[in-house]
């Protein structure tokens, strides 16, 4: 997909390109409870808090970010798709922490395997591992 950038040239400077999604940023009403979910889930907290207005768990070199924001909860509005080194073992993982899970983990044709949870405001998150 990205090309590997190419020198300038006569014809111009090289075109930027996009490299990697540094972080993603969801709104919640309520952070201790937002905070839970994703700690019952194994997202390491990097800044923030329960009891504070922004929350940045770390992992890989990305990060998911939470806001407080009034207009949370929202109605759907995509995916976040987040590669784990076990989806089985993360979704027992989620099941004892009395998480809903929408769906056991399957092999999808794409060659996946995942499954999706919703946090509290409605933010759709997968997890998933590519099938080799």
């Amino acid at each position: 997909m990205n090309s590997p950038a190419t020198s300038a040239s006569a014809n111009g400077p090289t075109e930027p390109r996009i490299e990697s999604i540094s972080a993603i940023t969801l709104a919640t009403h309520d952070m201790p409870r937002a905070v839970l979910f994703y700690e019952a889930l194994g997202f390491p907290i990097k800044f923030g808090g329960p009891q504070e207005a922004f929350t940045s768990f770390a992992f890989g070199d990305s990060y998911l970010n939470l806001i407080v924001d009034a207009r949370a909860p929202v109605a759907w509005w995509g995916r976040v798709i987040l590669y784990v080194s076990d989806v089985d073992a993360l979704y027992r993982k989620a099941l004892a922490a009395g998480l809903k899970p929408s769906f056991e983990p399957s092999d999808a044709p794409w060659g996946e395997r995942y499954f999706h949870i919703t946090d509290p405001d409605g933010h759709e998150i997968s997890f998933a591992k590519p099938l080799r």
